[in-house]
């Protein structure tokens, strides 16, 4: 026996700051109403991915589903657009289920702070000189020396934005890896990177940090002069999110693996 659809009656709609995003909007309320983002049972992002992952930060461990549609410039984790039978589209969604990674990161003044990123965690040299990181993985050191721009750890819903733009590996959503990618190696030159099970921990050691400073960014939130910083995938937080059954997401990851 198969579990009948779940049924979306009360929706809510969010756009990113756009005419086009905005234009959407206003037709989507006057053709299905709307409620306030507390009543609904799900959400509809209208935008790009950048859209999609403010609004995964906004209701992450609220239960409640978000469905993207395609209103920007990249919209690899939306859904086309299309204003026709709203409700019968998200009654046949799939689900998919993501977790965040957590950041911790170590300052050079002993303080500790944490936070959440559902697309990466990235270390990013703060001057002209290049970083010099030691690379841990469930505490054992990988790579005693990388010095380069920066390094990132991305998520699968984050490999098709900062890790993409770094060469690294474009992870389908529902695969249990986590990207790690430097950020214009210098030496070893040939290092690109490494795939991770998503249950490890990631530490990064920051060497010479007084003479190289770097920063740790989770998504938005940035935190400077640091020494130190793991991240691993939080599994008890957790966000759903919605797409057609011909989303298409394999393909286009295909498709742009093979763009040179």
């Amino acid at each position: 026996m198969t579990d009948s659809p779940r049924r979306f009656e009360r929706i809510a709609f969010a756009a990113s700051q756009t005419s086009e995003a905005e234009a959407a909007r206003a037709r989507l309320i006057k053709r299905y109403g709307a409620v306030e983002e507390d009543a609904a049972d799900v959400i509809v992002a209208l935008g790009g991915d950048g859209l999609m992952l403010q609004t995964l930060h906004r209701f992450r461990d609220r239960g409640v589903p978000i469905y993207g549609m395609h209103r920007g410039s990249v919209g690899f984790l939306m859904n086309t657009f299309r204003e026709d039978d709203l409700h019968g589209r998200l009654a046949a969604a799939t689900h998919v289920i993501i977790h965040p990674l957590v950041m911790t990161a170590l300052d050079v003044h002993g303080v500790h702070h944490t936070a959440p990123a559902i697309n990466e965690v990235s270390l990013l040299r703060q001057t002209y000189q290049a970083a010099k990181l030691r690379i841990s993985i469930d505490g054992k050191v990988r790579l005693e020396e990388l010095i380069c721009d920066g390094i990132l750890v991305a998520t699968p819903a984050g490999s098709t934005a900062y890790n993409l733009s770094a060469h690294g590996p474009i992870l389908p959503l529902s695969t249990a890896l986590l990207a790690l990618t430097p950020i214009s190696p210098f030496r070893p030159r040939r290092w690109r990177g490494a795939l991770l099970p998503d249950r490890a921990t990631i530490q990064i050691t920051v060497l010479e940090a007084d003479k190289r400073p770097v920063s740790a960014v989770a998504d938005h939130q940035e935190v400077r002069d640091i020494v130190e910083v793991s991240a691993h995938l939080d599994k008890s937080s957790s966000m759903d999110m919605l797409f057609d059954p011909d989303h298409g997401l394999d393909e286009r990851i295909l498709r742009e693996q093979f763009i040179y």
